[in-house]
């Protein structure tokens, strides 16, 4: 009896995991669900990153309008990608776009923007991983819209894409905005 318990055990262990893949197999991944949503964003002071011209942030700074907040490097290659939209986004809705520096050297990041342009009113430097992890961050790039009282209202997980920028961003933004 113990063998065939020991040979059925590990069959049923890996149906039980091919069950569980297969019914998350149609999932967005990039529909990570975020604790912050309807919270305020997180208490955090983050310094300017030197050399990009552009102030550092904190938490009290978010409120008083709608703001896009983008965790980037300049390691990141998804980053690379999705700049130019973020670029449009705030070309397109004027919104202000605070960048959060993932453990970066600030002349890597400086070099980044330089090349690519900056989209950023504010850029603060998370050279210790810290601010991050209380935002929830899983990876760069990911993407928050905050509304006017501080409070996290969407998140995208990933670089930003055309379709995401039109079907989701641009409308949490205006969702956002209208309170």
């Amino acid at each position: 009896m113990k063998r065939i318990l020991l040979a059925v055990l590990p069959l049923v262990l890996l149906v039980g995991l091919v069950a569980v893949f297969a019914m998350n197999m149609d999932r967005d991944p990039s529909l990570v669900r975020s604790v912050l949503i309807d919270k305020p964003a997180p208490a955090f002071t983050l310094a300017a990153v030197a050399g990009t011209g552009v102030e550092g942030f904190d938490t009290a700074t978010l409120k008083g309008e709608v703001t896009v907040v983008n965790v980037f490097a300049s390691w990141c290659i998804p980053c690379r990608d999705e700049h130019p939209l973020l670029e449009r986004l705030k070309a397109e809705t004027g919104v202000r776009i605070f960048g959060i520096n993932q453990r970066d050297a600030p002349e890597n990041a400086t070099a980044f923007l330089t090349e690519l342009g900056n989209p950023y009113e504010r850029i603060g430097g998370d050279t210790d991983n810290r601010v991050s992890i209380d935002w929830g961050v899983y990876g760069v790039p990911e993407t928050f819209v905050v509304n006017a009282e501080g409070v996290v209202t969407f998140k995208h997980v990933g670089p930003i894409s055309p379709q995401t920028l039109e079907r989701d961003v641009i409308p949490a933004i205006e969702r956002a905005r209208a309170g």
